[in-house]
């Protein structure tokens, strides 16, 4: 079910409070040449936001990466260029898998992360190192800024970028994650359809637009035909049921859903 942006929308103004943080789509071919293979983590279930959830790796900005954007890529908006840090680092700290980082060689990637998880500074790491990380690697595609009541409101914005060549397996952050998988979007929401995996609503959504090209270069040349716009959904009565529905002009084959079957946060 689709919809188009209706006269009544609210107007996408960023609420009061919420969290800056950004999100990774790592896509990578599938070995039987079918769709692009994602990589998702499932949230564990004492988490306070999506517990249960099955997510792409990512989590909120910190003040370093607002440093590290500054050292690495100043031409770039400081909100945008610290979110693709967090990012990078936050898919490291995740998943175990480094991207955007050309000189960590894969068997630096597990010291490079635990000492992250300890604490360190990436710009101390890189300034160390002197290493040079790839914010343009990532392509923006989306931004989103659910208002729910029931959960914590986040300032998130999503990055796709082609998974970089490793060698070693990818693992969970046990504190946060339980669970690490690739899957093409298609399989993923096949699972969420059959109650296999639960899936928060942006989730779903952007899902379900990855869902409609094959591979990595397939979702660029998608994304490059629709702006990067807030997204804030809004609750829409229709013949007496609540729906809860997004705008129709930013790529999205589905833009609306009942609200009673929304998982919010």
């Amino acid at each position: 079910m689709t919809s188009a942006v209706p006269p009544s929308a609210p107007l996408e103004v960023l609420p009061e409070g919420a969290i800056p943080a950004a999100t990774l789509v790592i896509m990578r071919p599938s070995d039987d040449g079918g769709p692009d293979e994602i990589l998702m983590v499932k949230r564990s279930t004492n988490m306070a936001f999506a517990a249960g959830a099955v997510v792409f790796p990512g989590g909120r900005v910190d003040p370093d990466d607002y440093l590290v954007a500054r050292q690495h890529a100043p031409d770039l908006d400081e909100a945008d260029g610290a979110a693709r840090v967090a990012a990078l680092r936050e898919t490291l700290e995740e998943t175990g898998l480094a991207v955007g980082w050309p000189g960590l060689a894969d068997g630096e990637v597990a010291d490079a992360r635990q000492a992250l998880l300890a604490g360190t500074l990436l710009s101390d790491m890189l300034a160390t190192r002197g290493d040079r990380i790839a914010l343009d690697s990532l392509i923006p595609f989306a931004r989103w800024c659910p208002n729910f009541k029931e959960a914590r409101t986040f300032d998130t914005r999503f990055y796709a970028v082609a998974a970089p060549p490793h060698s070693h397996e990818l693992t969970v952050e046990e504190a946060e994650h339980s669970h690490i998988f690739w899957a093409s979007a298609r399989q993923t929401l096949t699972m969420a359809d059959r109650g296999d995996v639960s899936v928060i609503f942006p989730t779903r959504r952007n899902l379900e637009r990855l869902a409609q090209v094959t591979d990595f270069m397939g979702f660029s040349e998608h994304s490059d035909q629709f702006p990067v716009e807030l997204i804030t959904p809004w609750i829409e009565d229709r013949d007496g049921q609540a729906f809860l529905c997004i705008p129709g002009h930013l790529g999205y084959p589905v833009t609306c859903e009942s609200f009673e079957r929304v998982r919010r946060g």
